[in-house]
């Protein structure tokens, strides 16, 4: 019996307004931090968050961008949409079609007539069962996945009736900002491979990559960290995030066939909230980007080779370091000094870049008032579209009891990858 076809999602759509602040706001100019203006997190990151100020993102003559709080005409975009089906009939958005959430997010230019970026865009779209849907879309140079999810809390207490968030924003961007000039050139962290040396794929670079998901189950992610602890000499216990990341990992650069000589760069996202500022302490609100990068980098023939256990001590001992007060300061240096970003690697596949969202709060129960929240997906539109990106999130409120403890896999690959990808990702199940 063929499986039933998804209903044809059609939208009416109303016209863009402009939220725009219930009362009068100062205007000013707010400089932004070193970690908040990398080029690679300026171009290829959105984080879903919400607000109701009018924002603007200006590049300053230092070719940094700042933040323009200006109440005179702008506005946060904002679109309505009424879907011709109900949510059940698209099944909540789970499962492995996230290419339909695409429709369901604000497709809106980056800039605006006069070059002006919108760090904020809003679609929200209700459904013939009463349900909807809110597609959110900011700048990852204004908030962290934290951050994004600290704001977007924010906005949902206060449409709840609250008189203020339950965490009050803090800005002080101005304490993440590192020194321009470096006297002692070894403090600097170089990166680690170059467009040489790297590994490259017969199926990339494509101007299109689809987003795919994967969910590994409880018992599975159980069985996999089982096995990396009876493999390791040493008896160290691996995380969720490091078991699953040597095996995505591994998985997708045999997925891509890149060859066997060249190199290849796992990087993941480090918050560094905890281990900044020491003496003086990030308070709760901030909401900026306290992350910074952590990578390790084989040759396709060494990460093939190596056992996974092998493969997961080394990840271990870059997230380590980077958790080093010295590392973060020489990241943040590095980033204001010299900021170039060789954006080939990210096309030709050599780096996956590999983020969570187990502790950045999107799990966590959100009050709309009466409908409770059910799924919360990465809309795959322009989420990231530079460097080949992997997502881990929780399991949601739909998924079967056997996801208690598993993890949703989303990641973008080229189409004629995926195949062998999903049937990398099945073997695990037989660990």
């Amino acid at each position: 019996m063929a499986p039933a076809q998804k209903p044809l999602l059609k939208l009416e759509e109303k016209d863009v307004v402009l939220i725009k602040p219930s009362k009068s706001t100062p205007s000013s100019v707010l400089p932004l931090s070193t970690l908040d203006n990398r080029p690679d997190v300026i171009s290829y990151a959105k984080l879903f968050t919400y607000t109701d100020q009018q924002w603007r993102l200006v590049r300053h003559a230092d070719g940094k961008l700042r933040v323009l709080c200006d109440e005179e005409e702008y506005g946060v975009p904002f679109i309505e949409a009424v879907a011709s089906c109900s949510l059940s009939s698209v099944d909540y958005l789970d499962g492995a079609d996230t290419e339909f959430a695409r429709h369901l997010v604000f497709d809106l230019p980056t800039e605006d007539e006069q070059g002006y970026q919108y760090p904020l865009v809003i679609k929200l779209t209700k459904f013939l069962c009463g349900g909807f849907t809110i597609g959110l879309g900011m700048s990852h140079s204004v908030v962290d996945g934290i951050g994004g999810f600290q704001f977007f809390r924010a906005v949902v207490e206060l449409a709840s009736g609250r008189s203020e968030p339950s965490v009050k924003p803090v800005w002080e961007r101005h304490r993440l900002v590192g020194l321009k000039s470096i006297t002692d050139e070894e403090t600097l962290t170089r990166q680690p491979m170059d467009n040489a040396s790297s590994a490259v794929s017969p199926f990339l670079p494509k101007d299109e990559l689809i987003q795919v998901c994967f969910k590994v189950s409880g018992e599975t992610l159980k069985r996999l960290k089982w096995s990396l602890e009876k493999e390791s000499n040493d008896g160290s216990i691996a995380t969720s995030f490091e078991s699953l990341g040597a095996y995505v990992w591994r998985s997708r650069t045999r997925a891509l066939e890149q060859n066997n000589d060249g190199k290849t760069q796992f990087s993941f996202l480090v918050g560094a909230r905890k281990h900044l500022l020491h003496e003086s302490p990030l308070l709760e609100g901030y909401y900026g980007n306290a992350i910074v990068d952590a990578y390790v980098v084989l040759t396709v023939k060494e990460l093939n080779k190596l056992s996974l256990s092998d493969i997961v001590k080394r990840i271990k001992e870059a997230k380590k370091a980077a958790f080093a007060a010295d590392y973060v300061k020489n990241f943040m240096n590095t980033k204001e000094s010299n900021p170039v970003v060789d954006f080939t690697l990210y096309g030709n596949g050599a780096i996956i870049f590999l983020t969570e969202w187990k502790h950045v709060g999107f799990s966590q129960d959100v009050d709309f008032g009466g409908n409770e929240a059910v799924n919360m997906v990465p809309a795959p539109s322009g989420l990231f579209g530079g460097p080949p990106s992997c997502i881990f999130a929780p399991p949601n409120k739909l998924d079967d009891p056997s996801m208690k403890g598993g993890v949703r896999i989303f990641t973008t690959l080229p189409v004629d990858a995926v195949a062998k990808f999903r049937k990398e990702m099945e073997a695990m199940n037989a660990i």
